[in-house]
């Protein structure tokens, strides 16, 4: 029985209404199971999707007539999300916020009901997609916004859902050209201005886009062609990383006694500036004979580059960090409650940072999907391949002070302004001008690479990543009749195979033709600043300087070996779901139930470093060997997903089912490495790796949903989350005795307890007990014109969302090592988000407002290494603007004009040790963007 016949004939009467329509071609596009594409039942006459409103209404009519519980954003046109990236419109939905990255301050990294953006599972056209980082999915900013029609987070999943996250899986949609009723043509131009009041030189881009639909042989061929291209140098962003406070004697013989005070230990400040250049390129060709049967090929191309160029200042202020750094002395100090808050430090050795991290990268995806009928039976067959390609480049570039110049000559460093805790308040300055090239030189300064035998006057790295992920899936259904409340059945099965490949070599610079103290000249007369320091410094970019200024000495020891990797994965699902159609007493309901059951193969290699006979960090002196090593196993995911009507369009949604994320394949590398470290004031033998027999994080979760619509128009939802952890991945550091891998020119521990002792701490990623997360989410999505026609194309969407959990994290997997909390959030999680959106939409014009606002959390970030680290992340609140006119008549329909304007209220990112959210480590303005552009449809 279909208890919602009377709902679905009063839509399908209304197609022939522009909105309706829109909403019809965006349902048959994403409803139903995830890669599986929806018959049309007849062709339909007329798509016409533009607007802030068709743009909800689809996504309304999503999120009703799914059956498990969901959120969704559609294209208010055709190649016009909502927001001007994937990232930027998701983080607005309920349950749903993002992490800016570091680099640009632009949304990059979801997280869904305060779980770390691994959680999630990430589709495209229902596939799982190769990626070019540590991460199993493509960052969204990969996926052009323009070339997306819709996006679709499944918060329950259904049995039939392959490639599911733990958080959520979210899927993105390219358009269906069947699904258009006549030909259509938009081209687009933008122009923009980013890091606008940041206090530092702004950047500009451009990004232009074309899109083409049509059918032909009477509606049974359909094409799709969509192309971007976008380029853009980012604003400079000045950057502050403190680096601690410590506590100094400044005795004198005039203060014998001496007077302990709280003193700065050193910073790292940066002016960054990024430069992109993308293209992408979607193509789908549709052909649909009959009713019963139809084929569709898709592709989808992006490729691009990208570099970061870091201009800069460290060194350390109370302390050294290196042998060639003297410790200084401190004078002339203001001290105030037992702090120094201005003073100088004399023996500043500090190091200009010309760093540059630069990639080009390109993935492929081509699908191939065919749905045909035989007797009562739907049939699916679905073929698809991905492959990503990275070649990264990064490089560290030390100036300053030759090793070897006497304590006397080395600079002196003043500050004022400083409070004790946060450093990013301080005012330096110093006594040398770090920007004068015949005082400031490309050297080893510090003697980082351990004395004059060994100098060090930078780094270089040039790690490559291949990823390939082959699927195969078919799938059979029917209705049945008689089965009680069982409507239909389907069962089918999904193939998987992947390959993950990191390698790479890396090494210290050495300036060309000198000794250990050697220098050479900084390239150019750029003159930049270091952060929010404001010290002039020498500027330069540093590609192509090796084999001009620098010679690489080939760095091969544990750690580095230990980033070589290769990952082959093969999971085979089984699944099986019936669907539901019934009623319990008097209350109708619909949904499904079924499970999968999936078998997992995964065989990793790596780099073993035999230190018993490593010597040095050279192909000779340290040897090394191929190690691999894997495992299998198998999960049972179970899930129901129930949706009751209570009438006047409310619905009530119960969903349980058992879930799984898979880990980051970096973590599953079957290489490790060891060497002395201190573990406080301790030294001790610490290493760290991956592991190859590393499973799933897995949990069991239960949602409940009230849903109240108004029609097509807009809805109140209010939701119970319950996430019970079963496995947790953490980095762990156990009791380890590495006897067996220790020889005779193995390095030790020098003093203390672990004096020439082999045992010492392992960190590797355990599956250990998890935790829980448990929240509400609230959302209303109303247009005023429900209150009265005086209000008409007013509106507002609002969500929030709290959200708590706890889990024990080992301090080890911090970005701040000094910090170590016993219990600490799940990474991502932000206990309360809130977004709002208001908007008119009237005569062709478009004005939208928008904000949205977290809480602390515990972000992730990737370290000098490139390894992910964890980090306090101040909480804060974004505000964006937009607005648009289009043409309504006259030569000029079709076209349209828009300004946008993000981060309006120029809120800066912060990092924070954890104790105090005070005490910034890390602080940074990005300023705000402004975009310009029109759009012309024909």
């Amino acid at each position: 029985m279909n208890i919602f016949a009377g709902k679905r004939t009063k839509s399908a009467a209304f197609q022939l209404k522009p909105v309706a329509a829109g909403c019809a071609v965006f349902l048959s596009a994403l409803t139903g199971t995830a890669g599986a594409q929806q018959a049309a039942d007849a062709p339909v006459q007329s798509v016409v999707v533009s607007g802030i409103r068709s743009g909800i209404e689809a996504a309304i009519s999503i999120k009703k007539n799914s059956t498990s519980i969901v959120e969704a954003v559609s294209a208010e046109d055709i190649g016009k999300l909502p927001d001007l990236s994937v990232a930027e419109s998701l983080s607005r939905l309920p349950g749903v916020t993002a992490q800016r990255s570091r680099d640009s301050g632009k949304p990059a990294d979801i997280s869904v009901r305060g779980l770390s953006p691994s959680f999630n599972g990430s589709l495209l056209n229902g596939r799982e997609q190769a990626s070019t980082g540590n991460a199993r999915a493509p960052e969204f900013d990969l996926f052009p916004a323009e070339l997306i029609s819709s996006a679709m987070v499944y918060k329950s999943p259904d049995a039939t859902l392959v490639g599911q996250g733990l958080a959520s899986t979210i899927n993105l949609t390219t358009r269906q050209p069947l699904d258009f009723g006549s030909r259509v043509l938009a081209a687009s131009a933008r122009t923009e201005r980013t890091g606008v009041n940041s206090g530092n030189p702004e950047g500009d881009g451009h990004r232009y886009s074309f899109s083409y639909v049509d059918q032909f042989a009477n509606r049974t061929i359909g094409v799709a062609l969509g192309v971007t291209k976008q380029k853009d140098v980012g604003g400079g962003q000045a950057k502050f990383e403190g680096g601690g406070t410590n506590i100094y004697d400044p005795k004198t013989a005039a203060n014998p006694n001496g007077l302990n005070v709280v003193v700065p230990s050193g910073f790292k400040a940066d002016t960054e500036t990024t430069a992109s250049d993308r293209t992408g390129v979607m193509a789908t060709f549709q052909y649909r004979p009959s009713r019963d049967f139809k084929t569709m090929v898709d592709i989808f191309h992006s490729s691009g580059s990208h570099s970061l160029k870091k201009t800069g200042l460290e060194g350390s202020i109370s302390g050294s960090w290196g042998g060639y750094d003297p410790v200084g002395k401190l004078i002339n100090p203001t001290i105030a409650n037992g702090v120094a808050t201005s003073g100088t430090f004399t023996g500043f050795k500090g190091d200009v940072r010309n760093h540059m991290e630069a990639y080009d990268d390109k993935l492929n995806a081509i699908g191939w999907n065919t749905q045909w009928k035989t007797g009562e039976w739907t049939h699916i067959a679905d073929l698809s391949h991905s492959k990503a390609h990275k070649d990264a480049v990064r490089y560290e570039t030390t100036a300053g002070q030759a090793g070897n110049t006497p304590e006397a000559q080395v600079s002196n460093i003043s500050w004022t302004g400083f409070n004790g805790t946060d450093l990013s308040s301080m005012h330096l300055t110093s006594n040398l001008d770090y920007s004068d090239r015949s005082k400031i030189f490309l050297t080893d300064t510090d003697g980082w690479g351990g004395g004059p035998n060994s100098p060090q006057a930078g780094y270089v790295a040039m790690p490559k990543v291949d990823d390939k992920v082959d699927s195969l899936r078919w799938s059979s259904k029917r209705n049945v009749e008689g089965w009680g409340p069982v409507a239909a059945v389907q069962f089918g099965a999904n193939y998987t195979k992947r390959d993950k490949v990191r390698a790479g070599e890396e090494g210290r610079l050495v300036v060309k033709g000198g000794n250990g103290y050697a220098t050479a000249t900084v390239p150019g007369t750029e003159v930049g600043t270091a952060g929010t320091t404001g010290i002039p410094i020498v500027k330069f970019n540093p590609i192509g300087t090796l084999g001009s200024i620098y010679d690489m000495v080939q760095w091969i020891d544990s750690g580095v070996l230990a980033k070589d990797w290769s990952v082959s994965e093969k999971v085979s699902t089984l699944f099986a779901m019936g669907d539901l159609d019934g009623e319990l007493g008097s209350i109708p309901y619909r949904g499904n139930f079924g499970t999968q059951f999936v078998h997992t193969s995964q065989h990793t290699t790596g780099n073993k470093v035999d230190l018993a006979t490593c010597t040095g960090i050279t192909a000779a002196t340290c040897p090394f060997s191929k190690i691999s090593d894997g495992t299998s196993y198998n999960d049972f995911l179970p899930s129901a997903n129930v949706t009751f009507d209570l009438g006047n369009d409310q619905v009530v949604r119960l969903a349980a089912a058992k879930v799984l994320a898979r880990a980051n394949l970096d973590d599953m590398r079957a290489s490790s490495a060891f060497g002395v470290s201190k573990n406080g004031a301790v030294q001790i033998l610490t290493g760290s790796g991956g592991n190859a027999k590393l499973e799933p994080f897995r949990a069991k979760q239960l949602d409940l949903s009230y849903e109240k619509y108004f029609g097509k128009k807009g809805y109140f939802s209010g939701a119970l989350f319950y996430k019970k952890l079963d496995t947790y991945i953490l980095r762990v550091p156990r009791a380890f005795d590495f006897k067996d891998q220790v020889g005779p020119n193995t390095p030790l521990p020098q003093d203390g307890p672990y004096k020439n002792s082999t045992v010492g701490l392992l960190t590797t990623p355990e599956n250990g007990d998890g935790g829980n997360i448990k929240g509400v989410e609230f959302a209303v999505n109303v247009p005023f014109s429900l209150l009265t026609s005086y209000l008409d194309g007013f509106g507002v969407m609002v969500n929030y969302s709290n959200t708590s959990s706890g889990v024990t994290l080992p301090a080890s997997g911090f970005a701040t090592k000094d910090v170590t909390p016993i219990k600490i959030p799940l990474p991502g999680l932000s206990k309360q988000v809130t977004n709002l959106r208001a908007y008119y939409e009237n005569h062709g014009f478009q004005i939208a407002w928008a904000a949205r606002k977290r809480s602390d959390f515990l972000g992730q970030i990737s370290d000098y290494q490139d390894n992910s680290q964890l980090t306090f992340v101040r909480g804060d609140t974004i505000i964006d603007m937009q607005v648009s006119y289009e043409f309504q008549s006259g030569v000029m329909k079709g076209l349209s004009v828009f300004a946008n304007a993000n981060n309006w209220n120029n809120t800066p990112y912060r990092e924070f040790n954890g104790v105090d959210r005070n005490a910034f480590v890390f602080k940074t303005t990005y300023g705000r963007t402004y975009q310009f552009g029109a759009t012309y449809k024909f």
